[in-house]
């Protein structure tokens, strides 16, 4: 029997062509293209969109207090007014005692009331007012006012106004509810809140009439002559006189 050595596969596989390169020309051919335009509003749903304009961007609470030039005396000023509702209308839920929930609510308006006629009035809009007795016993009004040469920031001013007219109607409201549902415990309390509310109301409106007016006076009396000598500096004072009035003499 005779043998035969194979011979080895690999050695029988011949090699696999190598490919020559291409030659790429120098030459690019010129294909025009269509121009993609990008659509603002062909983006995708889940996006977050960004604030397009300022007005945008400081929207919001954040926003108020980041353009307030007293946002301290600002945040106090919302947070007794809405404490004292909060603990009003709430407080039936957490405790069963009436003598601690009203006592709670008394301080919180008292305290809204000390605070918006001493501090947040004169802070954010430059108004005070008080009621002071001379020595005949007869009782006047005092006004405050800021010089008008510096204005209020409008944020301080838009806000205080908005707390001073708005808690009135709320604690209206509240009255009118509880004398539907006959919760004669509660009234007086609401009673109270109005009393607080609507003096500071009435208090600011005037004191702020009666800034206007003499900011208005002192306008006129200072050289406003309208170029007719004194006599369109009294004409411009009675017609501002005529308009504005002084509310208290």
């Amino acid at each position: 029997m005779s043998t035969s050595v194979s011979t080895p596969l690999l050695d029988t596989i011949e090699p696999d062509e190598v490919p020559e390169p291409t030659q790429v020309s120098g030459t690019i051919p010129n294909v025009p293209r269509t121009p993609v335009v990008l659509n603002p509003g062909t983006r995708p749903a889940q996006t977050t969109s960004l604030a397009s304009t300022p007005a945008d961007a400081e929207a919001g609470i954040a926003g108020i207090f980041r353009q307030s030039a007293h946002p301290v005396a600002l945040f106090f000023l919302y947070i007794f007014r809405i404490g004292a509702i909060a603990v009003y209308l709430l407080c039936g839920f957490f405790t069963s005692n009436y003598v601690l929930s009203t006592v709670v609510v008394v301080v919180l308006l008292a305290m809204d009331f000390w605070n918006t006629r001493n501090v947040a009035g004169r802070t954010l809009v430059g108004l005070r007012y008080w009621n002071q007795v001379d020595e005949d016993g007869e009782s006047y009004w005092v006004f405050e006012s800021r010089d008008p040469t510096q204005p209020a920031n409008p944020i301080d001013s838009k806000m205080f106004w908005i707390a001073l007219y708005s808690f009135p109607f709320l604690w209206l409201a509240l009255l009118i509810v509880s004398i539907l549902k006959l919760s004669a415990s509660f009234i007086p309390i609401v009673a109270l809140a109005l009393v607080f509310n609507i003096t500071n109301a009435i208090g600011f409106t005037y004191a702020d009439r009666d800034a206007k007016s003499r900011w208005a006076n002192q306008l006129a009396g200072s050289g406003w002559g309208l170029g007719m000598g004194g006599i369109g500096g009294q004409l411009l004072t009675s017609a501002v006189k005529n308009s504005v009035g002084r509310v208290f003499r």
